[in-house]
């Protein structure tokens, strides 16, 4: 098991210090100023102890000659400080260049995270926590600060010292160079198997939990209206703490693993600082070495067993930012769910008619599609109703006409033009849509309704706000146009977020609207304000409405019945209505009747 653990663990590295090094590979000259400084700083430290030697030996020879031991020891105190003021300066041009590499990297990777959760399917969306995707990306960015930091100045200097130490001591004493080099290759191997195999597996667990513990505590502070509403306070604690228990107990794991691996590879150092002395010790006794000579290997042992105990740090330090890229590096190699074409070029809609031709469609993982063959044209300027039971396709009839899923087989065109041929950006600009649950930003009321046009004039954002019944609740509040929403909008009743989103919309002056019917759930006064601003946007638009109270679909050119993803029933409000035995006919009189109900009662 702890050789599949190595194995994984050992493919993951691989995969996270791949990417790590692509884009490194952006700025090769302030890496290639980076490893130059590291480099001279490490052979400054490896040839300090040479000189602690010859200062010894040169207050030995001053026993017998003072000239000499005087110039030999204030040649070796002037090297010692010579190598210090180098090992400053390096280290000043190192990390200055490593902020600025380590800051480009992060800013970089923040940018394509970002950029490409935005285009992530609406599936993937779906299915994911908010918070926990906040969280990968935020623990992976600041892992990429560790990352550099371990490799780059402390991993990259500290494999520098313990090679040319090795080969330094060899030069001297063949068999001393075999001991140091040796035993530190046993101690790196054995650190390396320890994190990688033993403690990383569980690190890993620990990050799982870790961001399920972001996912909840965003979950349950994103709906705390919901939590109020049912006095769910302490039922939410309890949900909580079994995450929390879970999540403790697999840090423990993890920081207990930590302590015993660091135990061993300390006893390791304690052989190994033991072999080496006594090494030196057998040598000066058969006279094959000096007291210089004996202070160089203890100095050179001290500056080796010194980066040994941080090359075990590193280790871990490199494995726990892998551990936390991870995640970060999934969402870079996750493919998305719809791209645009390479070949794909802007078009601008005139008339806005919109036609499936042939249209073939199934959700991912379903073998049945829900559009096989479907056909259906909506002419420009023509106000089109979509009904039907959940379920019935209405909804990804829309979805299909902002592209945010591919068709299987067939087209959709607009103006006659291939939807799949244009930017999906460009292509969506030029649609406008009223959700039923309008999402608002936490900005001003004025960069919400700007949403739709970046740049539009304080003017043309008060035009749409009156255009949309919305300009009269805006001007009662303190602040006006300038006042904050509050995360999704909160801060506003839902009246008011629909009339902020119409007002988004007039301002998009789309060619194209869709709306998912807005006032099912606002009180009459709302739903009459809501119902004209609508009408006014509707007008030389070609727009579908997804109806779901029927009583709002009179008025319009068409009505498109749906069932099981097929159109069943076609036709106007009078048409429909008079149908005997029409699904239309069946809703419009159960809805009629629940309403009769609802008023008597």
């Amino acid at each position: 098991m702890v050789l599949r653990h190595f194995r994984g663990r050992a493919g993951a590295m691989r995969t996270v210090l791949g990417f790590t090094f692509r884009h490194w590979a952006r700025q090769p000259l302030v890496l290639a100023t980076i490893i130059g400084a590291v480099m001279i700083s490490t052979v400054a430290d490896v040839v300090l102890p040479v000189f602690a030697g010859r200062l010894v030996d040169a207050m030995t020879l001053g026993a017998t000659d003072r000239i000499a031991g005087r110039d030999a020891a204030l040649w070796a105190f002037a090297a010692i400080v010579g190598l210090g003021f180098i090992m400053l300066a390096m280290r000043h041009c190192l990390f200055l260049a490593v902020t600025r590499f380590t800051l480009r990297t992060m800013s970089d990777l923040t940018a394509e995270a970002f950029q490409r959760v935005q285009r992530f399917s609406t599936d993937w969306h779906a299915n994911a926590f908010a918070g926990s995707t906040v969280r990968k990306i935020t623990r992976g960015i600041w892992a990429v600060d560790l990352l550099n930091d371990t490799l780059l100045v402390a991993l990259l200097p500290s494999l520098t010292v313990l090679v040319a130490s090795s080969l330094i001591l060899g030069s001297y004493w063949p068999v001393m160079g075999l001991v140091v080099g040796g035993g530190s290759i046993l101690y790196m191997a054995l650190t390396i198997a320890l994190t990688v195999g033993w403690v990383a597996p569980i690190a890993s667990l620990a990050n799982q939990w870790d961001t399920r513990l972001g996912g909840a505590l965003a979950d349950a502070v994103s709906c705390n209206a919901v939590v109020k509403a049912f006095g769910a306070e302490a039922r939410e604690d309890a949900r909580l703490a079994k995450v929390v228990a879970k999540w403790r107990s697999r840090t423990r794991r993890t920081w207990v693993r930590g302590t015993y691996s660091g135990s061993t590879q300390i006893l390791t150092l304690i052989v190994l600082r033991a072999v080496t002395i006594g090494t030196v010790l057998w040598l000066w006794w058969e006279g094959r070495a000096t007291p210089g000579d004996v202070t160089y290997v203890l100095t050179t042992y001290f500056v080796i067993s010194g980066y040994l105990q941080d090359v075990s740090m590193h280790i871990r330090n490199l494995q726990r930012s892998v551990n936390d890229m991870e995640e970060l590096v999934e969402i870079a190699a996750h493919p998305l769910g719809v791209q645009d074409r390479p070949d794909a070029m802007p078009h601008r809609f005139t008339e806005g008619r919109i036609a499936f031709e042939a249209v073939t469609f199934h959700y991912g993982g379903h073998a049945t599609p829900l559009y096989r063959d479907f056909s259906v044209a909506i002419a420009g300027g023509e106000r089109v109703g979509l009904v039907g039971h959940s379920g019935s396709g209405k909804t990804t009839f829309v979805k299909l006409v902002q592209r945010l899923y591919d068709v299987t087989g067939g087209r959709i065109t607009i103006d006659g033009r291939d939807i799949a041929d244009m930017p999906q950006a460009d292509l969506r600009a030029q649609i406008a849509i009223v959700q039923q649950e309008p999402i608002l930003f936490h900005r001003s009321l004025a960069d919400n309704i700007a949403y739709a046009r970046p740049g539009a004039s304080m003017a043309e954002i008060e035009a749409a706000a009156r255009l949309a019944n919305a300009a009269e609740f805006i001007g009662r509040l303190p602040k006006g146009y300038a006042t904050l929403v509050g995360e999704r909008g909160v801060k506003l009743s839902g009246g008011e977020r629909q009339r902020v989103a119409i007002a988004r919309a007039f301002l998009s002056d789309a060619p194209i609207l869709i709306l998912d019917e807005a006032t099912s759930s606002l009180d009459s006064e709302s739903e009459a304000a809501i119902q004209e601003a609508m009408e006014r946007l509707m007008a030389g638009r070609t727009t579908i409405v997804i109806a779901h109270r029927l009583s709002t679909v009179r008025a319009l050119d068409r009505l498109l019945v749906f069932d099981r993803g097929r159109v069943v029933e076609e036709g106007d409000h009078a048409t429909l209505v008079a149908r005997e035995d029409g699904i239309y006919r069946r809703l419009f009189e159960k809805q009629a009747l629940d309403l009769t109900k609802g008023l008597a009662a």
